[in-house]
């Protein structure tokens, strides 16, 4: 197993955002290894981080480098649930909750983890190392289902076309691994998209969103951190692609929303106010600096609000 290394990205602009009291309280729902958290920490006095996080890679890795700080609390758990998990540790209200969306580059990294088109691996995708594999997934799922998880978290245009070689391919011996249905793709898109890019990616990704539910997951983890949020306390997420941060924006949108009456209603009958403060009114994106030192952060964007 390789050391959990991750390269946070847009650290200080992430940890800037949440404004920190050095004697709040804190959550890093997505701890890594423990990047984020660690700046987090720096900033801290009487002030308490919990870092949370679903791998047991990660736990094990956050576990150990922060071991000695006494302002660190580590929670094993999926940040979706971080309300239920903090309020075992009688925990109802924080200052500031951080989350960094997406796979890591240790998942990427480590081949046996399954993420990886380029190397060939048990086909698995799990986050939690536990549930349903991808491999459970290509195996059997419906060319219909497998179409639509491919069209609707992959944006692949040629979902149709994979899917039908995936269930084809498949009625001859199960596909176990990740080089594998990197082959089944490459066999059922054009001759052009071959040249062009890794005909997997998008395959990839849509199976690894369908595989860790990342984006019901990402909406009850901006509920459920929201509701815990103390008013004035700050939310800041970093997404990876256009879906994830679909879901961020909407979510932000629809919390900052005040009165929802029609416009010609003399008065206001909903009664509804803003729950937020939008921050970012454009995400912040890395900068030139920090692309050519991390490229995998070249899509990155962090959004940022605050509790009215």
């Amino acid at each position: 197993m390789l050391a959990f290394s991750h390269i946070p990205v847009m650290l200080y602009e992430a940890v800037d955002g949440l404004n920190i009291n050095p004697d709040g309280i804190y959550v890093d729902g997505t701890a890594g290894g423990g990047g984020h958290s660690a700046e987090i920490l720096s900033r801290l006095q009487g002030g308490t981080l919990y870092s949370i996080d679903q791998d047991p890679d990660a736990i094990a890795a956050v576990t150990e480098r922060f071991k000695d700080n006494p302002n660190s609390v580590i929670i094993r758990g999926n940040f979706c649930d971080m309300k239920a998990l903090l309020a075992q540790k009688n925990v109802f209200s924080v200052d500031g909750v951080l989350l960094d969306i997406g796979v890591s580059s240790h998942q990427l990294d480590d081949k046996d983890r399954g993420f990886s088109f380029h190397e060939d691996a048990p086909l698995d995708m799990r986050m939690s190392r536990q549930g349903q594999s991808a491999a459970d997934l290509v195996n059997t799922l419906s060319a219909e289902e497998l179409s639509q998880i491919l069209f609707d978290y992959g944006e692949e245009k040629f979902a149709r076309s994979i899917a039908n070689g995936i269930v084809k391919a498949r009625e001859d011996k199960p596909i176990e691994t990740t080089l594998e249905l990197a082959e089944i793709v490459k066999n059922n898109v054009p001759q052009k998209i071959r040249r062009e890019t890794h005909p997997a990616r998008k395959t990839f990704q849509a199976l690894r969103i369908a595989v860790n539910r990342e984006l019901d997951v990402l909406g009850e983890g901006i509920k459920s951190a929201y509701e815990l949020l103390s008013p004035g306390g700050r939310l800041c997420i970093i997404t990876f692609h256009s879906l994830e941060d679909r879901v961020v924006k909407r979510a932000m949108k629809e919390l900052s929303k005040g009165c929802t009456c029609p416009p010609d209603f003399p008065v206001c009958v909903c009664g509804n106010k803003p729950k937020v403060k939008i921050i970012t009114h454009k995400p912040i994106t890395p900068s030139g600096e920090e692309l050519e030192n991390n490229p995998r952060a070249r899509s990155a964007k962090l959004r940022i609000c605050e509790k009215l």
